[in-house]
């Protein structure tokens, strides 16, 4: 009789504990300048299964490899991921760390205006703001279209190329996901956060699946061939390679740091963390969690594609739209390809939900601080669900603009490219200012680096600022108008509209984050708890 008792009073307690906590997450936001709007709906657990799912392992190796293949083959497959990985966890980590500082949905740029100097913190916020938006939108119409290129590969491959479809059909099918996508990001906090559990088994189970599958039914190449055959097919000559693997002819080649781009949203905790309870350690534990388990397990998986590859030439010659499709049909037939590439295809649709939340909550934040055209309509938060619906409507709208670039390759992958310039930029400007001193403006969060802080920030600015070089380059040595790469343009208008609006109005009334409510009181034990 006893027992019932006892579990009753567990569960009253763990209610009453976890009340408690959103009253301080709240109290902390107050603090921060906001008002709680959002139900914190989000446990430890689910928050890390955002952050993981929105990185979407098996999906990005499948729809990335072939940067992988084209510059360096087999090298290009497992140290095009590894390397990057290794530099990534130091964004990874002063993200984290300012995170736990500020949780707050406004995030990076939140942060920019926090950190820098009084005089130039609402230019830091409005530059950050308005990259993080750019790229925030264009990543969702970016995965989306990867997706619909997927459906267009088994379709392909159902109908034993009977049956390619055209750009405008790939278009439609675009159109089509991102109208379920804002159904699905519409919903109430509750919801998106119990599917993210969903999210992070089916992303797991298919990862392994991938890799079991092609360690056991391929005919496998030498595990030398698997890790140290180099190809070059890049279009650029050996003389303009930046690292170097040996004296003779073997390097890795500048566009293969494009595999990086994948590796994005190490801000995605960050922008939900007014929906997390426990927020300023549950968000920079999801950060770190979701990047190490993303980096391991797209290196496995990448090993495992290597091994399964006895020609590069060939996978790289397939009329499919995504290389790595050609793989699992060559070893898995068409039967075991298409089952292993429909689960694919949905990892690769929850991770554009998961984009289409987490680029909702960054318009609303900064619709919410008056930046943004319209932010009346933006911020608004609907009744029913709790959740910015106009801002995730917005966001399947712009996505759906953006797609009209699809039915141009080049444009494609320039948007591709632009979407991680965006985000990489937004990331770059907040570290910087940490490491040159801003971090002695802010209160540390439980998660802290310490006097590693501005050491470990100086290398993911230098990461992060290569990287935004290196996908500027065009895709070889000679280019045309057909093939160029086109991000630079994109990338350019954005930075030429918000420079030019800051210079004729913005500075006139955008004076950085706009506090909501009035300070409440935490003193600094309480925070470090």
């Amino acid at each position: 009789m006893d027992r019932p008792k006892n579990e009753k009073a567990v569960v009253e307690t763990a209610v009453l504990d976890g009340n408690a906590l959103r009253r301080a997450d709240d109290a902390l936001l107050a603090e921060l300048g906001y008002k709680a709007e959002f139900k914190r709906e989000f446990s430890k657990i689910e928050t890390v299964a955002f952050a993981f799912s929105i990185m979407g392992v098996v999906a990005s190796v499948s729809s990335t490899l072939e940067f992988g293949l084209v510059s360096g083959g087999h090298v290009g497959m497992v140290f095009g991921w590894l390397i990057p990985s290794l530099f990534v966890s130091s964004v990874a980590l002063s993200m984290a760390e300012m995170t736990s500082s500020m949780p707050t949905s406004a995030g990076l740029y939140y942060f920019a205006a926090k950190l820098a100097p009084p005089d130039y913190a609402a230019l830091s916020s409005w530059i950050t703001g308005w990259a993080n938006v750019t790229g925030q939108v264009t990543l969702v119409c970016s995965i989306d279209f990867t997706c619909a290129q997927m459906i267009t590969s088994a379709i392909s491959v159902a109908s034993n190329g009977a049956t390619n479809l055209s750009a405008g059909a790939t278009f439609g099918i675009l159109l089509a996901i991102l109208f379920s996508h804002g159904i699905v990001c519409s919903a109430a906090t509750s919801i998106l956060a119990r599917l993210n559990l969903f999210y992070v088994i089916l992303n797991v189970g298919t990862t392994i699946s991938a890799i079991v599958a092609l360690l056991v039914l391929s005919d496998r190449v030498s595990t030398q061939d698997a890790f140290t055959l180099f190809e070059n097919n890049t279009g650029w000559s050996n003389n303009a390679s930046l690292m170097s693997k040996n004296e003779s002819t073997q390097h890795i080649q500048p566009p293969d740091y494009v595999r990086c781009s994948k590796k994005t949203g190490y801000d995605s905790a960050a922008h939900i963390s007014e929906e997390v309870a426990g927020a300023a350690k549950a968000a920079p534990l999801a950060i770190l969690i979701g990047v190490g388990a993303t980096a391991s397990l797209g290196w496995i998986l990448l090993i495992a594609t290597s091994f399964a590859i006895p020609s590069i030439t060939t996978i790289l010659d397939t009329e499919l739209p995504l290389p790595m499709a050609q793989v699992f049909l060559d070893v898995l037939g068409k039967k075991g390809m298409l089952a292993i590439w429909s689960l694919i295809i949905v990892v690769q649709y929850v991770t554009g939900a998961a984009q289409g939340v987490d680029a909702s909550r960054v318009v609303f934040a900064f619709s919410r601080d008056n930046a943004l055209p319209g932010s009346r309509w933006w911020k608004k938060i609907n009744s029913y669900t709790q959740t910015p619906v106009n801002a995730v409507w917005l966001v399947m709208v712009c996505s759906g603009i953006a797609g009209v670039l699809g039915f141009s390759e080049a444009a494609l992958t320039s948007l591709a490219g632009a979407s991680v310039i965006g985000l990489y930029s937004s990331y770059t400007v907040p570290i910087l200012l940490s490491v040159i001193g801003g971090r002695d403006r802010i209160v540390p969060g439980p998660f802290s680096l310490g006097k590693w802080s501005k050491p470990i920030g100086a290398v993911a600015v230098a990461w992060v600022s290569f990287i935004m070089i290196m996908l500027l380059f065009p895709p070889g040595q000679t280019t045309t108008a057909d093939d160029m790469n086109y991000a630079v343009v994109l990338i350019a208008a954005v930075f030429l509209f918000a420079s030019l609006s800051w210079v004729l109005s913005a500075r006139k009334w955008f004076h950085g984050p706009i506090k909501n409510v009035e300070s409440s009181s935490i003193d600094d034990e309480k925070r470090s708890e």
